[in-house]
């Protein structure tokens, strides 16, 4: 077997296993805002029929059925397709840009707990502590495998999330939310100094232009879920965060005094 064709089956391994990654996702964000258990079994929300294991093979099963409930043909939300798929293609994204390392493990399952809690966000305009927690707990495994880099793990927890504590306090957390804090605090201890930063600013920058095009398409009210643009903002910063930012102190001749 030639090196492409090895190479091809291992991305397309990826997929699989990021679709399915991503089918649990969809129980997270229908039951974790509601408080409920992740364990029970998925069911049906219209006929409450108890689903089979056939009925739940991520996308492949959603597709086979048309949409629809097997039992009752209520059609089910394009929310599950949309979820696996976005989370199969963004780990072979990953895995493509970054290589095949344990950095790009960790990234994956970040980049699943950041699409779940930017639909949640989106729809709720919280996110929950489960999912900050999780991405913490990467943090920590990842300031660990990359030791000799530390001190970015460590100073890009604080240096946006401090930054956003000050704003929390002084306007009583009315500019920016408690969940928008702690995603930025245990990012940035995943990401390190240079991505976090990054992140923000792009996240603040998608946030604006797109909220404003959505206020005047959609008549979408003027309150805004920062989680999507920062998770955004956060997923492409993984990607080519460090690379656009040495970009950027190179051009601008600050790489001399950093």
């Amino acid at each position: 077997m030639s090196e492409t064709a090895v190479y091809v089956c291992f991305y397309i391994l990826i997929f699989l296993y990021g679709i399915c990654i991503g089918s649990f996702s969809n129980v997270c964000i229908l039951r974790l805002p509601a408080k409920e258990s992740i364990v029970p079994g998925s069911h049906c929300m219209n006929c409450d029929y108890k689903l089979r294991w056939y009925d739940l093979i991520p996308l492949f099963s959603y597709l086979f059925l048309g949409g629809k409930c097997r039992k009752c043909g209520q059609k089910i939300s394009k929310q599950y397709p949309l979820v696996e798929g976005a989370n199969g293609l963004v780990y072979v994204v990953i895995f493509m840009v970054n290589g095949f390392n344990v950095m790009s493990a960790l990234y994956c399952l970040c980049a699943t707990a950041l699409i779940a809690l930017s639909v949640v966000d989106f729809r709720t305009y919280e996110i929950p502590d489960s999912f900050n927690v999780f991405i913490l707990v990467l943090g920590i495994v990842a300031t660990i495998v990359d030791r000799d880099h530390w001190k970015s793990h460590i100073i890009g927890m604080l240096c946006i999330s401090l930054f956003l504590l000050i704003i929390y306090l002084v306007t009583a957390g009315r500019g920016i939310g408690g969940g928008d804090l702690k995603l930025m605090f245990a990012a940035g201890l995943l990401v390190g100094t240079k991505e976090i930063i990054f992140a923000f600013v792009l996240g603040c920058i998608l946030g604006s232009i797109i909220h404003v095009i959505r206020m005047k398409v959609s008549n979408a009210e003027h309150r805004l879920a920062m989680g999507p643009y920062l998770s955004a903002g956060i997923l492409i910063s993984m990607l080519i965060g460090e690379r656009v930012v040495d970009w950027y102190l190179t051009v601008s001749g600050l790489s001399r005094f950093i």
